[in-house]
């Protein structure tokens, strides 16, 4: 039986490409906690999650003074089994985003390990629905972006193949949000997806104004409108609205998409690997929407979600957000408008350990062993 040797934490911090911005929040760099396992065997898996700028090396101390440790001497295949007992092990902290964030980075390596054994890609594994995904864009769609900037960005994605942009709103009033996506609109026509993104910034009032208003666009959809807290007034916005309401970013286990689905407070579920703790529970969050006859379409973490959502039924887009560039090999291949699921066994992150290495945090990284 193959078990775990050593277990590498460390943290990698990448500044944006872009300036980032939205509603709530600038994006001010990407933390990036990393797990490297080990098998007696010599074999390994290597997972990551996220933050954006605040909290990871919270991630960090939780992942080496907490979880590592338990998995030394583990056998690596029981991915089910080491979830729910680091879940348990973190009762106290759970459900939350530290604990999640921590629990991601360590469930994705044992994926990462599991289809590198089987000589496997990762959408195949999951699941294997297709190997291809409609792409859209929110690289262009900044709030600080003026809505000529706005415009030339989102003709840019059109003229590349992307299906559709997203559009930050949350002007402080209804008007400005509108003269930015009535720009857009005509620029790019009415076959080509526009979404919109509060980022959880309205109020139940607010966004039941705005709402009819988006809808008059052919909006996509209406993503985080409200704090994520607020199921009742998710339900409530939903059931009035003739834009589909999307949630997901913001939630942190299958318990609570559960809660958003059986109120019926949304259309669309956006689970983000990270966030809700893995592969292991994403899937499980994935295949209960399918149930409902919801679709998935995932937040950001795109080198990631093309393969989740090419493993599900259910995957209708993925989110065009490029972040591992500076540390990474690989790039997502986009043909078309449609992002295509690494074929090589994996995650299908082929990770630099020389940039790894050079932008790491020294105070940050240890290695746990038996």
């Amino acid at each position: 039986m193959t078990t775990i040797r050593s277990v590498e934490v460390l943290q990698v911090d990448l500044p944006p490409p872009v300036p980032r911005s939205d509603a709530i929040q600038s994006f001010v760099t990407q933390e990036t906690p990393i797990v490297r396992l080990r098998m007696d065997d010599g074999s390994s898996g290597t997972g990551y999650s996220y933050t954006i700028g605040t909290g990871g090396s919270s991630v960090v101390a939780l992942l080496k003074d907490h979880l590592c440790p338990r998995l030394i001497g583990r056998d690596p295949a029981l991915v089910e089994s080491i979830w729910r007992e680091l879940l348990f092990a973190t009762h106290a902290t759970s459900v939350g985003a530290i604990t999640s964030l921590a629990l991601a980075a360590v469930d994705t390596a044992l994926w990462d390990w599991r289809c590198r054994r089987d000589g496997q890609p990762l959408w195949r594994a999951a699941g294997g629905a297709k190997q291809h995904i409609p792409v859209y864009t929110t690289e262009g769609g900044w709030l600080h972006l003026s809505p000529d900037d706005l415009v030339r960005e989102t003709v840019a994605a059109q003229q590349a193949g992307f299906k559709g942009a997203k559009i930050k709103v949350g002007k402080p009033h209804v008007s400005e949000d509108l003269a930015r996506l009535h720009a857009v609109r005509d620029a790019v026509g009415e076959g080509f997806e526009i979404m919109v993104d509060a980022n959880q910034c309205f109020t139940l009032g607010e966004a039941l104004r705005r709402a009819p208003r988006y809808a008059d666009l052919g909006i996509a959809w209406f993503e985080e409108p409200l704090p994520a807290d607020d199921i009742t007034g998710h339900a409530r916005l939903a059931a009035a609205s003739a834009v589909p309401i999307a949630v997901g970013e913001s939630l942190y286990s299958p318990a609570q998409f559960a809660a958003y689905v059986q109120q019926g407070a949304c259309s669309i579920v956006q689970v983000d690997v990270a966030r809700v703790g893995g592969i292991t529970p994403w899937l499980k969050v994935a295949h209960a929407a399918e149930a409902f006859d919801i679709p998935v379409c995932p937040h950001f973490l795109m080198e990631l979600h093309v393969s989740l959502a090419c493993a599900v039924q259910n995957g209708r887009y993925v989110e065009y957000i490029p972040q591992l560039d500076d540390i990474t090999g690989s790039r997502m291949q986009v043909e078309d408008g449609f992002a295509i699921a690494p074929g090589v066994s994996g995650i299908g992150i082929d990770w630099d350990w020389d940039a790894v290495a050079r932008k790491s945090i020294p105070e940050f990284t240890k290695v746990i062993s038996g």
